[in-house]
């Protein structure tokens, strides 16, 4: 009689179990902490159109004697493109919303005053970087005011590129020289602008200036100075691998090219830098601007990448970040 009345105690215990148990699978997931070294604050234009990723796998050239065609910047033909933020309240609240849920930290650029609203809203999801690209953004002295102050914790994005300048000009080494003499990282642009940059809207910039080797003569300048080639040096990885294995310091992010190029590209680029040696070097970045969805889009391109281990995906994503801007890895758990 005894095993008779066990039998309603047992259902139930296994039913609470079992409910405990899709509880627990149903329960949200904390993500691993993500570092994206490479997001940028911008006011929002509600004129700003959607982005498909990967838009550079189709681009026609166009007609410099049609007046009315300019080259196409983004392609747009794609099932589900990325919708743009149209106001800075929408940007802000989604990008931090997706940011908290994805478990990213961003080090962010571009407009001071949206900026300092994000970093209010979520402190410990922005680091703050002081971009200047050239001598007429401020002085060297505002400069290292500014990073004294202690708001920037990152020098970034420098774009000499963009201007038509060696980031070895001299005009820009005292600047360097504070960032070296206080420790701070400096991102700086190297590679691809997009399609049609020189036509459109940058007609200073040079494809041929964003070669990796014109940063000897400044890191000759600057032995101790710490560096991160932003979007890898791309296309040029020949040069990219030979300045990193001359320069111990030097870093690369995967920002822009890896939403932009077809994924085939993107990946075989990748590889080629973890091939050579420098999976411990490769830092993630997005070059988020105003699509807040490119977080996800660009982190599913590292995860869907077969040909990384676990653990270097952990370290794209996360330890390099951590090595080379000296932070505390405890406090992102």
């Amino acid at each position: 009689m005894k095993n008779i009345y066990m039998i309603p105690k047992l259902l139930f215990l296994l039913f609470v179990l079992a409910i405990q148990n899709h509880l627990y699978a149903q329960a949200p997931k904390k993500h691993y902490p993500i570092i994206d070294v490479h997001v940028h604050a911008f006011k929002a234009n509600p004129n700003t159109g959607d982005l498909c990723p990967w838009f550079l796998k189709n681009m026609p050239g166009a007609d410099p004697h049609n007046h009315g065609e300019n080259p196409s910047i983004f392609n747009l033909d794609c099932p589900d493109p990325l919708k743009a933020a149209k106001t800075d309240k929408e940007m802000q609240e989604t990008l931090l919303a997706t940011a908290e849920r994805l478990n990213v930290t961003m080090i962010v650029s571009g407009d001071a005053g949206v900026i300092h609203n994000w970093h209010k809203a979520a402190p410990n999801r922005i680091i703050p970087s002081l971009g200047i690209s050239s001598n007429k953004d401020m002085t060297v002295k505002a400069f290292e005011d500014s990073l004294n102050a202690g708001f920037y914790k990152v020098m970034g994005e420098v774009a000499p590129q963009y201007q038509g300048m060696s980031p070895s000009d001299i005009s820009l080494d005292e600047y360097f020289a504070v960032a070296e003499r206080l420790g701070v990282p400096v991102g700086i642009h190297m590679g691809t602008g997009g399609n049609g940059n020189i036509n459109i809207s940058n007609p200073k910039y040079r494809a041929s200036l964003g070669r990796p080797f014109l940063l000897e003569d400044m890191l000759a300048k600057h032995p101790k100075l710490k560096i991160w080639v932003m979007h890898a040096g791309y296309p040029m990885a020949d040069e990219m691998i030979a300045l990193m294995g001359a320069n111990a310091y030097v870093y690369v992010d995967l920002a822009g090219f890896i939403w932009s190029y077809p994924l085939e590209e993107i990946h075989a680029y990748l590889k080629r830098l973890v091939q050579a040696g420098f999976g411990k070097r490769i830092l993630y970045g997005t070059d988020l601007m105003i699509w807040p969805k490119l977080l996800e889009t660009s982190i599913q391109v590292i995860e869907s990448a077969n040909y990384l281990s676990e653990d270097q995906k952990r370290d794209i994503f996360f330890n390099n970040a951590v090595r080379f801007f000296n932070l505390d890895a405890s406090k992102f758990k």
